[in-house]
């Protein structure tokens, strides 16, 4: 297959999110960090750009000189379909937000720290994590916005990377802990997001909205010309969307 050919092939965008590297152990995580690797080689000669919505990672901190550790299979990939030409776009998750350049200087990703609404082959995608978004967890709405302060995250950024790291990651089993439950329970178009969405879209002009954050694959409309996508999580299952130029799909990977 000649050049031509190959970049004519590259034509669909897609959508994970919710991996959450890192827990809850090193088999684990190593088990779903290879099988997510399987999933980017059976899409990468289909693929010009990859969007990873949010909580790619259950922790993850990062310093001027310092990353976390692991993950070296899955970064290392990615960077090497960046420099393949494939636009990889990673947005920082309420498990993964503390993120500075290192994916954008060394692995050449564009990184996102707030939603983003972009146009994909003449259609209107707003992209998203997907958390915060319910206004009436007040709670987690402070939480969220101690987590994202500069001066709180310059205060952490001064204890050693091994007492952040046990902290942070203990920080997050407690939070998974507290929305086990929750977390799988779909509570349909009283959910926050499609709330979200609803009303956005009374004053926007979206086709899709795409999020993760909720761990339930979702593939909901929200009036006759928009749709919902939620790309759902990895710990159990392996949804991801697929944007093909027409046709915007929920589709599960499944191992061969």
């Amino acid at each position: 297959m000649n050049t031509t050919e190959s970049q004519s092939r590259k034509n669909k965008s897609f959508f994970i999110s919710d991996l959450h590297l890192g827990t809850p152990s090193l088999e684990q995580s190593l088990e779903r960090e290879k099988k997510v690797l399987r999933w980017l080689q059976s899409v990468e000669n289909e693929a010009k750009a990859i969007y990873l919505l949010g909580d790619i990672f259950d922790y993850w901190f990062e310093y001027r000189y310092v990353v976390p550790k692991g993950y070296v299979r899955l970064l290392g990939y990615l960077a090497l379909m960046a420099d393949r030409g494939i636009d990889i776009h990673f947005f920082n998750g309420n498990h993964d937000l503390w993120t500075k350049d290192y994916f954008d200087r060394e692995l050449g990703f564009h990184t996102h720290t707030e939603p983003l609404i972009t146009t994909i082959d003449n259609k209107t995608f707003y992209l998203a994590h997907g958390d915060g978004l319910d206004k009436a967890d007040k709670k987690y709405i402070f939480i969220k916005h101690v987590f994202a302060s500069r001066f709180n995250r310059f205060l952490y950024s001064l204890l050693h990377p091994y007492l952040a790291t046990m902290i942070g990651k203990n920080l997050s089993k407690t939070s998974r802990k507290q929305h086990i439950t929750s977390d799988y329970i779909d509570k349909g178009e009283q959910e926050a997001i499609f709330l979200f969405c609803k009303e956005h879209s009374k004053n926007h002009n979206v086709d899709f909205y795409v999020m993760g954050h909720r761990h339930i694959a979702t593939d909901r409309e929200v009036s006759e010309t928009t749709r919902y996508i939620n790309t759902g999580q990895w710990i159990t299952e392996s949804h991801y969307a697929c944007w093909d130029g027409e046709n915007m799909t929920l589709c599960r990977y499944e191992d061969k």
